[in-house]
């Protein structure tokens, strides 16, 4: 390797970099721990926003966050555009969600996570002038099979003929939303099951392509910062994903527009995330199907985290244990 290689190499997200990344995402959901079921989801959220933003200040790289908590006069913390890190290493964009699901922590449900997603810098689509996607994700056996352009019963008929299996075996994750109605009737109406999830389509698009899972698909409208990063973990997973914005109405459509997006076009995982250097890190918050939620044994508190990398197709679990003493005593 010449000598240029070498550094142009270190100027990219590697496995080190995945390995200090999972100390931002164990940290928010330690953090989140003491409000989960007390009914306060902004004071989870805040927690947890907190916790990663400090930790993502050791981290040697630089990273713009695209996909982040709102606008800076929105955010003090995290907000789309700010730069994190120390500055030193590879220049990234970076996705981040200290809680994805902070209902379902303040609830005290199962399924919330902490998560980011990183790439090379200017690899990340900024999707955030409009607010959801309409999504599709699926493992490898779904690429040139299903496809946002077919109806949904096709789409289920199709996928369970390429995975060989009964369609009345197709377990599809849905949210749960009242918009989702006539989508979970065309499931059910093709002979498939739904799997209906109340928060979190992120874990619910991992789950899809993540093997072992009972999950084969997942279909519906979710956020668009949820789509990109679901992107950079399906690519690492090599799964199949598209998406396609669905904007509220014509002043969202514009603002879209105006930034360059494209309204009716069906973007696929390479053009939410480009290039084969994503990775994808989450840390349980409360159980889930994907992680383990955070769990206090007398002195210690031990997390579950998943590292996706695209680079290297690795797929880790990091079991984690922390002295309670050094996250509680503040």
């Amino acid at each position: 390797m010449s000598v240029n290689e070498s550094a142009s190499h270190f100027q990219s997200p590697d496995r080190n970099l995945a390995l200090e990344l999972v100390r931002a995402t164990e940290a928010a959901a330690i953090r989140a721990v003491p409000w989960i079921g007390k009914g306060n989801k902004n004071a989870a959220d805040g927690a947890a926003v907190d916790a990663m933003r400090k930790f993502l200040g050791t981290v040697d790289f630089e990273g713009v966050v695209v996909i982040g908590e709102g606008e800076k006069d929105q955010a003090p913390m995290l907000f789309n555009g700010e730069v994190v890190g120390t500055g030193v290493g590879p220049k990234c964009d970076i996705a981040v969600d200290p809680i994805d699901g902070t209902s379902l922590t303040a609830a005290g449900r199962s399924h919330a996570i902490s998560m980011l997603a990183v790439s090379d810098r200017g690899t990340m689509l900024d999707a955030s002038s409009v607010f959801y996607m309409d999504k599709l994700a699926t493992g490898a056996a779904g690429a040139g099979v299903v496809s946002l352009d077919q109806s949904v019963g096709d789409n289920c008929r199709e996928l369970a003929r390429a995975l060989g299996k009964p369609v009345g075996e197709l377990v599809v994750a849905v949210l749960d939303r009242p918009r989702h109605q006539g989508l979970i009737d065309e499931i059910r109406s093709a002979g498939a099951a739904t799997r209906l999830i109340l928060d979190g389509d992120v874990a619910g698009g991992i789950n899809a392509a993540l093997p072992g899972t009972r999950i084969d698909a997942c279909f519906g409208i979710g956020g668009c910062p949820e789509g990109v990063a679901t992107a950079a973990a399906i690519k690492a997973l090599g799964g199949f994903m598209q998406g396609r914005l669905a904007p509220l109405d014509d002043a969202e459509r514009a603002r879209g527009e105006a930034a360059g997006l494209r309204m009716d076009h069906i973007y696929g995982q390479d053009e939410l995330v480009q290039g084969d250097n994503t990775i994808f890190v989450v840390t349980g918050v409360t159980d889930g199907s994907l992680v383990r939620g955070v769990e206090r044994r007398g002195d210690v508190i031990e997390t579950e985290s998943l590292i996706l990398r695209s680079a290297s197709g690795t797929i880790r679990r990091i079991q984690a244990t922390h002295l309670a003493s050094k996250w509680l005593e503040d």
